[in-house]
């Protein structure tokens, strides 16, 4: 237990990826009309939240609280703290998967106990350490909470259902969200890109620009705000065309294709590649140019988050535990069965049976992150090779 509770990243990722077995298992038998009872009637909106609380924002927990360490030099969030953490998320998930029948008072207050600990655990971090340069991730993490928040009351009744604030709340997560695969892919991607080329004594280095990503920045976040607020609107379709685009011409700079022969660090740049892609089927389908909204919407969160979020799992399990940067065989495999998932749930639309598309990637989602739990359960719960970690 002790190594277990030493670092954030340990108990998150093991919990991030049974998670998204289980939450997609009962997902598919409530899709059929098999689910638990004990889930909302409203089980579009359980999902929806339940990927982005539950999924999304475990693994950015890991992830954050690691990196924050490494940032600021101080000592990682671990021991009893750490704990804390995770049974707020649990107890989170517990509450949610009983919002069919316990209050929505209930709910809220159980559910809001993670993402305020996870925001006043980042924010001691960087604000006692003067970092200054990671205030805006203390920012965004305040606004996951933030708009959790709003989410909530909408189901309390505060905020009236009829403007479709619920929609809203959920829409300004995923994009915020997306905003944070943004800002820290901007940094990781080409920094261990240009690390591993460096090492193979390749000059042709990946370029990155302040005011490109600045750029990339506005535009995300502009287009997240469309598409919650006004998501039919040209003007909103035009902005998130604009996103893709933006997001294209960052990622070809970084010199993806010259990681070919490590997956490890390609998929980093696999999984970004979601992100111009998602905005470009965004702005078609706001266009009403063939492409339904769903499939903009899951390119940008099976695609943007879930795809970044093994990506990064796996290569920071290894890194923070000792271990050699290089994927495992069964590590490639989860990688090509996400992908799958993803495209199956893209092209569902077009198949000739609609549920049976639907089952196929639920399943290939399902051993992919089978697969990420068979390889990393000894690596997450271990020693870890050397002394720091």
């Amino acid at each position: 237990m002790r190594n277990f509770l030493s670092y954030a990243f340990r108990p998150f990722f093991l919990l991030n990826g049974l998670f998204a077995i289980g939450s997609i298992i009962i997902w598919m038998f409530a899709w059929h009309g098999a689910g638990p009872a004990t889930l909302p009637a409203d089980i579009t909106y359980w999902h929806a939240h339940e990927m982005l609380v539950g999924f999304a924002m475990a693994a950015i927990a890991g992830f954050l609280l690691t990196a924050v360490a490494t940032w600021t030099g101080r000592p990682p969030v671990s021991g009893a703290p750490l704990a804390l953490l995770v049974l707020a998320w649990f107890a989170g998930r517990v509450v949610m998967g009983l919002s069919g029948q316990l209050s929505s008072g209930t709910v809220a207050a159980v559910d809001m106990l993670f993402p305020v600990l996870l925001l006043i655990f980042v924010a001691r971090e960087v604000l006692v350490a003067g970092n200054r340069r990671n205030r805006p991730v203390v920012f965004i993490v305040g606004m996951l909470a933030l708009f959790n928040s709003l989410f909530h009351l909408v189901k309390l009744g505060v905020i009236p259902t009829e403007i479709g604030a619920d929609r809203i709340a959920l829409h300004l997560l995923i994009h915020l969200i997306l905003l944070l695969v943004t800002v820290i892919a901007g940094r990781i991607v080409p920094n261990f890109t240009g690390n591993w080329l460096r090492a193979r004594g390749v000059t042709d280095l990946p370029v990155s620009s302040a005011q490109l990503d600045r750029f990339v920045i506005v535009l995300t976040v502009s287009a997240g705000l469309f598409d919650a607020l006004v998501p039919m609107n040209d003007v909103a379709g035009l902005i998130a065309m604009a996103a893709g685009l933006a997001h294209l011409i960052r990622l070809s700079r970084w010199r993806g294709f010259a990681t070919r022969q490590e997956p490890l660090l390609f998929v980093l740049h696999a999984a970004y590649f979601w992100l111009p892609a998602g905005y470009l089927l965004l702005g078609l389908s706001i266009f009403g140019l063939i492409i339904p909204s769903t499939v903009a919407l899951h390119a940008l969160t099976m695609g943007g988050i879930a795809f970044m979020v093994l990506a990064v799992s796996t290569r920071v399990a290894l890194a923070h535990t000792g271990r050699q940067l290089h994927a495992a065989r069964l590590t490639v495999l989860a990688y090509w069965l996400l992908l799958l998932a993803v495209l199956l749930r893209l092209l569902s639309p077009y198949f000739a049976n609609y549920f049976l598309a639907l089952d196929a990637a639920a399943a290939a989602w399902i051993l992919a992150f089978g697969l990420f739990i068979w390889v990393y359960l000894p690596i997450l719960t271990g020693p870890a090779i050397n002394k720091d970690a």
